[in-house]
């Protein structure tokens, strides 16, 4: 693999980059799979959360076959979503060729899961800022990125909810610069060896019984779901990856990401040094249409004050998030709800995904219901942002964030087609102000299986996520939100 991406390095003009969508879970899974399988110098991989499934088991798996021939491994793991019981499967893959890191551990009660919590409360003014980077990148040239953590909620394998996201496919001079993003995080005091943080070292693969736990684990795993196992490994019988080279979109692409002292700063970050500085330029630089993909969507005043200018420049601007049934964090929405009424009253349109889009669109898997996790950026239908950055004053302020801004027609249009999509009445409501009530409401419109279309007047979503939404309200966080 590495030699036919550095051919296709050499035969594109100089500068560019190549790109490839990974819009369902699966193919975004293969995308994984087969760069670990086909790796023959390294790996790298930063995430935010990892939690433990069936395509985590598999993944882990590929990673200790790599380890096994010879391949460089590191993990770099935020330790507030991905510590306790998740570290437990990757743990059982110790290797002297793997190498693994928590970002961000709490200095004091780590090692113990009953003073773990107090000592995050004890520093809560650091421990709320999170590494939220994703990034998986395979012998340095060859990068998959996006929104999406490990967890089968990701994959299209959880039974209980998936979550609707876009991944990019990466190779050439951005995949080398977020190689260098890597290095800076993993090189950085904040970055801790799991050794530390434990009450007892990982004990090294080659002692007794070290690689059995992980295989059991697959192997159970794929006993009590042999369908999802089948879906899943469907990349050993017909690989994808050298097809989807061979599809790449070239394109001139910019990699950015926050530096990880970001979160070492005792007040707020320097704005200068934000991931989010050179994307200000584009933004304001908008003149025809903006679409805007956020799963938590909280604009802020001055959020709301740039859109509406946008608008009163004449740019048509849509935002597509998440409706307070179908989001996993219903505090998150409490932080949006105060600003509809003004962004519709200034001409924003707004989309709320729905909890389970109509049985024909491609967003519905099944019976399961399904959350927006995707965040895109599209201006002007000329240039596209991706990345696990959310439109919010975490992701901004607190979180570390990476992404990559792409200049190209090809690629912003079809992030466009699909971003549509979702904002179709068989998918989203689309919310407006009610008109006709004197109290000028809400109202929610969609469509139905048969595309009749409806309206409700009351948001969609049960009482316990309204008591949260509400609850964000009344506790003002929107600042951490």
């Amino acid at each position: 693999m590495k030699s036919r991406i550095d051919s296709l390095v050499r035969a594109a003009t100089p500068g560019q980059s190549g790109f490839r969508l990974l819009l369902s879970g699966r193919d975004a899974f293969n995308a994984r799979a087969e760069a670990i399988a086909q790796a023959t110098e390294s790996l790298d991989l930063q995430y935010y959360i990892t939690h433990d499934g069936i395509s985590t088991r598999l993944l882990l798996g590929e990673l200790l076959q790599a380890a096994n021939r010879g391949v460089r491994i590191r993990l770099l793991l935020d330790d507030f979503a991905s510590d306790a019981r998740d570290h437990r499967i990757l743990l059982s893959a110790a290797h002297p060729n793997i190498e693994m890191k928590v970002f961000n551990p709490p200095n004091k009660g780590r090692k113990r899961a009953t003073t773990r919590p107090l000592g995050r409360l004890l520093e809560l003014p650091h421990q709320h800022r999170r590494m939220h980077n994703k990034l998986l990148l395979a012998d340095r040239n060859l990068v998959v990125m996006g929104g999406r953590n490990l967890g089968d909620e990701y994959y299209d394998a959880d039974p209980e909810r998936n979550f609707v996201d876009i991944d990019l496919l990466c190779v050439g001079p951005v995949a080398s610069d977020f190689s260098a993003s890597f290095e800076t995080y993993w090189q950085h005091s904040l970055a801790v060896p799991i050794d530390q943080c434990l009450r007892k070292s990982i004990k090294r693969f080659g002692r007794r019984h070290q690689p059995r736990p992980l295989a059991q684990e697959i192997d159970d795993a794929c006993n009590k779901e042999p369908d999802q196992c089948s879906l899943l490994t469907a990349y050993r019988r017909t690989p994808q990856l050298v097809t989807w080279l061979d599809q790449l979109v070239w394109a001139t692409g910019t990699a950015l990401w926050d530096p990880p002292g970001k979160l070492a700063t005792a007040s707020g970050p320097d704005e200068d040094q934000m991931m989010t500085a050179p994307l200000l330029p584009v933004a304001q630089g908008v003149r025809r249409e903006l679409m805007l993909v956020s799963a938590y969507f909280v604009p802020t005043w001055a959020g709301l004050a740039y859109l509406s200018d946008c608008v009163g420049r004449g740019v048509s601007v849509r935002v597509l998030t998440n409706s307070l049934e179908a989001t996993d964090v219903p505090l998150v929405h409490g932080g949006y709800q105060p600003y509809r009424k003004a962004l519709l009253n200034a001409g924003v349109r707004l989309f709320e995904m729905r909890k389970k889009p109509a049985t024909h669109s491609r967003y519905r898997l099944a019976d399961t219901p399904v959350s927006l996790h995707s965040k895109a950026v599209v201006f002007d239908n000329r240039q596209v942002f991706i990345g696990p950055l959310n439109l919010d004053p975490r992701s901004v302020l607190w979180n570390s964030e990476v992404g990559v801004l792409v200049d190209s027609p090809t690629l912003a249009n079809a992030v466009r087609q699909l971003v549509a999509e979702g904002q179709s009445g068989t998918v989203s409501y689309e919310v407006e102000v009610d008109g006709s009530a004197q109290s000028a409401g809400l109202v929610w419109n969609y469509e139905d299986d048969q595309g009749r279309a409806l309206k409700l007047k009351r948001e969609p979503a049960n009482p316990w996520r309204r008591f949260n939404a509400w609850l964000a309200r009344l506790l003002r966080v929107e600042p951490f939100l």
